[in-house]
């Protein structure tokens, strides 16, 4: 494995590391946007009106329970096609449970007391929400979005299974070539990509969030 990754040559070309690196990176981050562009206006929603909770969470924890190949066969079978939607369908379904779940627990965890002073004061709903319950909340909403990124950058590698590329393409190629080197430096890349990303989340999470509150 040491060999493989020092050597220049497996490191440029259109199939060398760092471009199956920003591969990988392309769909993560799709994957993630497109995630939270769904996930945090649902969370927000039913977490402050504390309607819809119930089915918005269970329908999230059915879509994470189901297993990452599985989604991307149903999600192949329902575009009819093979490339890059399919896993983006996949990917998406288990990104949004994490930041629904999360979002919905920081807003209606919210202090009533707190709610209830800033109506006083003549807030309007919108305005306790933006200005009240998100920045209170925003630890556990941070949260959520970097339990999401950690599950997809890890699932990514399915991409691989249907003719993309990605960091996948070394684990799955190794294993059919039992090229056992290029296998392991595949999963130890998406492992330290994944432990970066976790740290860059980190970092937001202490540059974004009030210092009154305490990002875990």
């Amino acid at each position: 494995m040491w060999q493989y990754l020092t050597d220049s040559y497996n490191w440029s070309g259109n199939e060398g590391i760092w471009a199956r690196i920003l591969e990988h990176l392309w769909y993560t981050f799709a994957a993630l946007g497109l995630s939270v562009v769904i996930g945090l206006p649902i969370g927000l929603r039913i977490g402050h009106t504390r309607r819809g909770a119930f089915l918005a969470i269970n329908a999230g924890n059915a879509a994470r329970a189901l297993p990452s190949l599985g989604l991307l066969m149903l999600a192949v079978l329902l575009t009819n096609q093979i490339g890059f939607l399919p896993v983006l369908i996949a990917l998406v379904a288990l990104g949004i449970p994490p930041i629904l779940a999360s979002t919905y627990a920081g807003i209606s965890g919210v202090d009533p007391a707190t709610i209830d002073a800033a109506r006083g004061m003549g807030m309007t709903g919108r305005e306790i929400l933006t200005k009240v319950e998100i920045p209170i909340a925003m630890p556990l909403i941070i949260s959520g979005v970097r339990s999401a990124t950690l599950q997809i950058v890890s699932t990514a590698t399915i991409a691989a299974l249907v003719s993309l590329g990605g960091l996948g393409r070394y684990v799955i190629d190794g294993l059919k070539l039992r090229d056992f080197p290029q296998m392991f430096t595949g999963a130890l890349l998406v492992a330290l990509l994944a432990l970066l990303l976790d740290a860059l989340f980190a970092l937001i999470g202490r540059l974004t969030v009030s210092p009154g509150l305490k990002l875990g």
